[in-house]
């Protein structure tokens, strides 16, 4: 893989965790709002895995990026 196809593979990957963040954000939301009602069990964990897994891919992606400006 040469510098330029890892560029956008990082730049892919910052996308679909800004994506998982803007998901994750409004589950959470969600849950906290309606407190009285039953989903709240059910979205609630949803949206800390959200936050794990946003979490997770935006690192992946600045890290690929790095690597495309430092490595040799």
């Amino acid at each position: 893989m040469n510098k330029k196809q890892a560029m956008v593979q990082g730049l892919k990957t910052l996308g679909l965790g800004l994506i998982l963040l803007l998901i994750s954000t409004y589950l959470l939301n969600f849950a906290f709002i309606n407190k009285s009602v039953l989903p709240l069990y059910m979205v609630l964990p949803l949206g800390i895995i959200g936050v794990a897994a946003t979490i997770y891919t935006l690192f992946r992606g600045i890290k690929k990026i790095v690597s495309v400006f430092f490595d040799r």
